[in-house]
């Protein structure tokens, strides 16, 4: 086996570079259908381009539409987090068992005075505890 360090170097590059650019790939697809402003010419135009030609078509994609894909990730990872918090507040006004009306309600004060509901959130919050 004679393989000298100089190619394992240049293969290890390659296969690092190979994998680099699959990424890319993905990456520019995903972006592509998730856009929501873009309609679906534009979506089947920018695949064709990237799937036919695609290093050209990566390139073109990236000068093009490079910083709205960062505006678009940033935008749906603030959307993501807004809607984990709204699960997580809905999960905190739900009684979990036999506690009585004033703990509940103590909970919900306590919930509102740290901020972690707004008082709209602490008015429907209160009105469900006490119709039950």
């Amino acid at each position: 086996m004679d393989y000298p360090l100089l190619n394992v170097f240049w293969t290890t590059m390659w296969v690092f570079l190979w994998i680099m650019w699959l990424m890319l790939l993905f990456r520019i697809i995903g972006d592509i259908f998730r856009d929501d402003a873009m309609n679906g010419w534009g979506k089947a135009g920018w695949t064709v381009l990237v799937v036919i030609l695609p290093f050209l078509g990566c390139f073109v994609y990236l000068i093009a539409r490079g910083k709205g894909m960062g505006e678009r990730e940033l935008r749906r990872a603030r959307g993501n987090d807004q809607e984990v918090q709204e699960y997580l507040r809905a999960a905190a006004v739900v009684s979990g068992g036999t506690t009585g009306h004033a703990e509940e309600l103590g909970r919900l004060a306590e919930l509102k005075n740290h901020g972690d509901i707004t008082a709209e959130e602490y008015a429907r919050a209160k009105e469900k505890v006490l119709a039950r």
